[in-house]
């Protein structure tokens, strides 16, 4: 009997999730051709044959690993509010729900981030998608603003954007820590209790003094 040979690009795909699942395992040290070939249960040839030597399949795994965690979609039920700040709520729960459920993407993205400290291509790539992550929560934002001015005045959509991003990205971090223990419904709450003061108007500092006088 022939065995089927596997398309070019559904055998990369079994390899980079095989790399993914040695990464998470066992970090990025212990990212190499052969513990791929391993788990992938596939010749150390046919691994080299696809990606050739380890820098190339760390970069890929980056690759894959960005696709698979960071993209940014605003669902059909976060559309569907009618004001602005219940979308904004709707849309951070989408994101830490996500996140927090993808414990080891999250946990292998963080160990990327810190080996780009003394390797420049990983650290242009990681602040590259960042920065989108952001420009896409910024677009958004800035529809908030326009819909409801008077609720954020005085606040500007890099600004809201960049707590909104920070909360999230807060919420991943801390889900990673402890994932058994963390509390993602009182994250939120938390969180909704800042942007809610952020909503709030704010009482210049002499009319509080003059209040108490």
């Amino acid at each position: 009997m022939v065995r089927r040979r596997a398309p070019e690009k559904e055998r990369r795909e079994q390899i980079l999730w095989a790399a993914f699942e040695v990464a998470a395992r066992d970090g990025l040290a212990g990212l190499t051709v052969r513990a791929v070939a391993a788990e992938a249960q596939l010749s150390h040839a046919l691994v080299l044959f696809h990606f050739g030597r380890k820098e190339h399949l760390l970069q890929e795994l980056l690759g894959w690993l960005l696709a698979t965690t960071s993209v940014f979609d605003v669902s059909e039920d976060v559309v569907g509010f009618p004001h602005a700040l219940d979308r904004l709520y709707a849309l951070l729960q989408q994101e830490m729900a996500r996140l927090t459920h993808e414990p080891r993407h999250v946990r292998l993205f963080f160990e990327y981030w810190a080996l780009g400290a003394r390797h420049e291509p990983i650290r242009v790539r990681i602040s590259a998608e960042l920065e989108r992550y952001r420009a896409a929560f910024r677009e958004n934002m800035e529809e908030l603003l326009l819909a409801e001015p008077a609720t954020f005045a005085g606040i500007t959509a890099d600004g809201l954007a960049a707590v909104a991003v920070s909360l999230i990205q807060g919420c991943a971090m801390q889900a990673m820590n402890d994932p058994e223990h963390f509390d993602t419904d009182g994250y939120l709450v938390a969180a909704r209790g800042i942007i809610g003061q952020l909503a709030a108007p704010v009482t210049p500092m002499n009319a509080r003094n003059s209040s108490h006088s």
